[in-house]
């Protein structure tokens, strides 16, 4: 007798939440004004940043790290993360991703935004991280975030992701514009 495949609520929860937010912020889109133009032309579109991470990587729990993320772009950016992650298990885990970025509001470099990120994750034992690794595999996955615009060029951006090989994982970013 044929048993039902198991289904994967996160699978499922993550693209319904999406769905449900895309248009709210759609919605809600508004047109930029003479000093967000004005900002744009005088600060430039680079941005550099330093967070913390933490990310579902291990079998019993989070693993936490850090991150490194440049950037380019007005409305839509692209870029690169490298992050590194420990865990009580002794697994040491780097990321190194690609960045493909969409602001919902059509305010070029603040307000909420969604990400694609993709490259590979490298995994080693606590103390013996060599490169190439022992151990890695292909990692993406799709980001939601906040970017909160300090004095008109620092920024925070809060950020939650899911993924693989992570299913879950969390960020809080600060940086700057360049």
């Amino acid at each position: 007798m044929l048993r039902p495949l198991p289904v994967n609520t996160a699978a499922i929860l993550l693209p319904v939440i999406i769905l449900m937010i895309v248009p709210f912020f759609a919605l809600h889109a508004q047109e930029d004004d003479e000093t967000e133009a004005e900002n744009r032309r005088t600060i430039g579109n680079f941005w550099l940043g330093f967070g913390g991470d933490t990310a579902l990587y291990s079998q019993h729990g989070y693993a936490y790290g850090g991150s490194f993320t440049f950037g380019y772009g007005a409305g839509s950016a692209i870029g690169v993360k490298a992050s590194c992650y420990f865990n009580e298990e002794g697994i040491d885990t780097v990321e190194l991703n690609f960045l493909l970025r969409f602001y919902f509001l059509r305010m070029a470099y603040k307000g909420p935004f969604f990400q694609l990120m993709g490259g590979p994750a490298l995994f080693n034992r606590t103390g013996d991280f060599t490169i190439p690794s022992n151990s890695g595999m292909l990692s993406a996955g799709l980001c939601l975030g906040w970017r909160f615009v300090l004095a008109e060029r620092f920024y925070i951006e809060p950020a939650v992701r899911g993924g693989y090989p992570y299913l879950l994982g969390a960020t809080v970013s600060a940086g700057v514009r360049l």
